[in-house]
């Protein structure tokens, strides 16, 4: 991800695994985008329920 610093250089951070998909979601929402609006026409969102790892860690093996 590239930033400017409020010294106005410009700075590029590379985030990883859970980290990346926090920052994105969160870019996303900083443009006005929802998660379904990334989504193909016809599919539901999956209910938080429905995650196979609802309580732990992202694992990424």
């Amino acid at each position: 991800m590239n930033a400017t610093t409020l010294s106005g250089d410009t700075t590029t951070t590379v985030y990883e695994r859970g980290l990346a998909r926090l920052i994105h979601h969160e870019i996303d929402h900083l443009d006005g985008l929802l998660y379904t609006a990334r989504m193909r026409t016809g599919v539901d969102p999956i209910p938080v329920e429905g995650y196979r790892q609802t309580g732990r860690a992202w694992a990424y093996e």
